[in-house]
């Protein structure tokens, strides 16, 4: 069995936000078996798995990329959108579009400190679409 859908979260601030909980609301029941693959639908925010148990960690992805990643850089030649859209899309690149988690028992097989963070690389991104795919 294969189930496919387009779900959206709500406009978040620019950082790293464990969304978890807003994508199995949105998702509704899983099967015993199987994978949920998430992808992000938009090129100024990526999707990534890491630690949910301290919010530092967040705070060191978003200072970290923006140290790799500045703003402003006289280099970027794509400017029209402001001083956050080019580095939006290479943060984007380096973190990834989706991700896979397998499904067992019903629930999604993270591991104990694992939390699915939406990247939000942009200072106003918007709410932001998603494709979810339960493989079953």
């Amino acid at each position: 069995m294969i189930k496919q859908m387009e779900i959206s979260l709500p406009s978040f601030p620019r950082g790293f936000h464990l969304v978890d909980d807003l994508i199995l609301e949105r998702i509704g029941e899983l099967p015993d078996q199987g994978i949920l693959h998430l992808f992000i639908k938009h090129t100024s925010a990526a999707l990534t798995i890491n630690e949910n148990a301290d919010p530092s960690v967040r705070d060191d992805f978003e200072t970290i990329l923006n140290k790799i990643v500045p703003e402003n850089d006289p280099d970027y030649t794509h400017t029209a959108e402001g001083p956050d859209d080019m580095p939006a899309h290479i943060k984007t690149s380096l973190m990834d579009y989706s991700v896979s988690i397998p499904i067992s028992n019903g629930r999604l097989n993270l591991g104990t400190w694992q939390g699915i963070y939406l990247c939000e690389f942009r200072k106003h991104g918007g709410s932001r679409k998603f494709v979810a795919t339960i493989y079953a």
